[in-house]
Parts: structure tokens; sequence; C-alpha cells
């Protein structure tokens, strides 16, 4: 098995107001504990003490942690990491159809309020990524997932999001778009799949994630993404979330600096009613962090 080292931030030049939440990281190990399944990229070393410390280092209080691909559905990892963090984490994980109910609780016990699923290619096989699960499943989960409260993120690109969006709508539960919907830069923020990504806001059941690194590599300044983020933080803001996508795996030595990500969001957003609400009401509200029930 590859691994790398992962990118640790500097200190941000603002400050970051208290209970602020990144929603979108990737714990992996410790890989002698919890050993991965196959991988298209170098694991990172990024174990829950690290994680931590990369918190830490940028005044973030609150996190969240996806299951990556290669853990496919197995979330001793997530739950380990989550109980490192003692409230401090909630998860999202990968489940198929044949879950149990008491797993599903057992989860929940842990932390987790939500599922994944991925319909985007792997780009160095042309097939779904090792380990993921499609909206399919989703359909099949989602009466279970919504006994617990939970929500559904989903990574497809923009072009796909509204007949993805229509497939599960009937669903009845939030759906969290990842990486800002996954849009082609290229087409400009009138391009009609972001435009119909940015309706998709309107409906109130869908939210996306202000991440920045999986649609521009134009670190670290960001700028031809600044149009997009705008757009979205007109359109509903009560409906964005905030997140880094540390450890940037498959990136290397083109991974940003979280730091510098979390400046370029409240340099762009400005206002501090509205850094606050993103980074910190809206993640309380959806992952239950303002709830009196213990994770």
């Amino acid at each position: 098995m590859d691994t790398i080292e992962p990118r640790m931030p500097a200190h941000t030049a603002r400050s970051v107001p208290a209970g602020a939440c990144d929603v979108h990281c990737h714990v992996f190990g410790p890989l002698d504990t919890f050993a991965t399944g196959p991988a298209t990229y170098a694991i990172p070393l990024a174990a829950p003490s690290v994680y931590r410390q990369m918190l830490d280092s940028v005044g973030l209080d609150r996190g969240v942690l996806v299951q990556p691909a290669p853990y496919g559905t197995d979330t001793r990892a997530l739950v380990n990491a989550l109980g490192e963090l003692a409230g401090r984490a909630r998860g999202i994980a990968v489940a198929d159809g044949s879950i149990s109910d008491a797993s599903l609780d057992n989860l929940h016990q842990a932390g987790v309020r939500g599922l994944r699923f991925i319909e985007m290619l792997d780009p160095s096989s042309g097939k779904r990524y090792a380990g993921s699960i499609g909206v399919d499943t989703l359909c099949q989960l989602a009466p279970r997932m919504r006994e617990r409260g939970w929500h559904a993120h989903i990574w497809a690109k923009a072009q796909d999001c509204p007949r993805v969006f229509e497939t599960v709508r009937h669903l009845d539960m939030p759906i969290v778009f990842d990486h800002m919907g996954q849009f082609d830069v290229a087409a400009g923020v009138e391009g009609a799949a972001f435009q119909q990504f940015l309706a998709l806001l309107d409906s109130g059941q869908v939210w996306a994630k202000l991440s920045l690194c999986r649609v521009s590599r134009q670190a670290p300044a960001y700028a031809e993404l600044q149009p997009f983020h705008q757009a979205l933080v007109n359109k509903r803001p009560d409906r964005l979330l905030w997140g880094s996508d540390w450890p940037f795996v498959r990136m290397a030595e083109q991974s940003p600096d979280v730091g510098q990500l979390l400046d370029v969001f409240m340099n762009w957003v400005g206002d501090e009613a509205i850094i606050r609400q993103i980074l910190v009401d809206n993640p309380a509200h959806l992952f239950g962090f303002d709830s009196k029930e213990s994770a």
C-alpha cells in the first residue's frame, strides 16, 4: 500500500467563529489497525489524531468525517475516529442495502448522521470508484434513514444533479451535493448545468458544499470560482455548508492549505452573519451539533 503524508495547514489570517465546522474531511487508519481495501491513490497518513491537529491549527471546533471509498462499507475506522473525537465530529458512512437495523443504530450512536452515494466515475478507470455505492441503494435505504433523521450526501456532476434529484426528491430527506455540484468552470456561471444546479437550491431540500479544490486547481486564490461561489451564496445561504476535503486524496503536492481555503471563503463572503450561518448554524442544524442527543 502506497502512503503519503497529508499537508497540514497554517493559521488562518481571519478569526473563525466559535463552533465553526468543516463538513468534508476523511480519516484513514491508524492503518496498522484499520487497513483500507484497494485504492487508486496513495493513502494519506491521516489518523484521527492528525485530523484533530488539523482542526486545532485553524480554529475549527467541529468536523464531519466522510467515509472514503477505499474502506467500502467497512465503517470501523470511521466509528473509531468519531469515538476519539468525543462528540466533536459527526460521520457520513457508506452502506449497502443489506445493512441491519442494529448496525444502523450503532452507527447513529457513534455519531453518524447520513450516508454517502457516488454517481461519479473514477477518471483512472472510467468506472465507478471501488467501494462506492450509487443512488439506487439510497432509494432502498431511505425509509430506514428517515427513521433516524439522517440525510444523503451525493457526489455527481452538475449536469447529472437534476436527474439524480428527480430520482430521490420523493424520499423526503435533505440531499447534500458534494463539491459545489462539480460543475465545469469553462462553461461559465451562466452555463446551463450550473444554472440548473443553482435552481435546485430553491427546493429547500437540496444543500451544497462549498468545496473548491475538486472544481479548480488554481490554488490558493481560486479566482475563477468566485462568481460561482457568489451565485450560490446569493441564492440560498441557508442551504450551504463549507468543506475543505482534507487530506486531499490524489492531489499530493497540489494539495491546498486548509487555512487558506478558510480565508478565501471568509473573504469572498465578507458578511460576518452569513459566514457564521454557513460555518456554524447550518451544520449545527443539519448534523445535530445543536441537539442534546449524545453522539
